[in-house]
């Protein structure tokens, strides 16, 4: 398991230098209120125990849920690493 939790940290490190700007995005990834909704629902986790997992505010969930606030940079990553793979994504994250 330690080798998926390399992968997904390198991931997170990858898109926070597209973040930055020090590197070029391979691909575009659009997270929107319905996705973000889908991909908790998808894990059979109630908004306060995703939040929980991924080291969030509910309230911030709950913008992200609704349509006020969309997730960036190393958020985007997890929620598209969750939604590629909740199982063990999850599993990594303590779950």
């Amino acid at each position: 398991m330690s080798t998926f939790f390399d992968e997904l940290l390198e991931s997170v490190q990858q898109m926070d230098d597209v973040v930055k700007g020090e590197r070029a995005s391979s691909r575009e990834f659009h997270v929107d209120a319905i996705q973000v909704k889908e991909i908790r629902e998808a894990t059979g986790l109630t908004q306060v125990q995703f939040a929980q997992r991924i080291g969030i505010e509910v309230a911030t969930l709950r913008n992200w849920e609704q349509g006020r606030r969309e997730p960036t940079g190393p958020a985007k990553a997890l929620l598209t690493a969750i939604k590629n793979d909740p199982k063990h994504v999850l599993q990594a994250l303590g779950a």
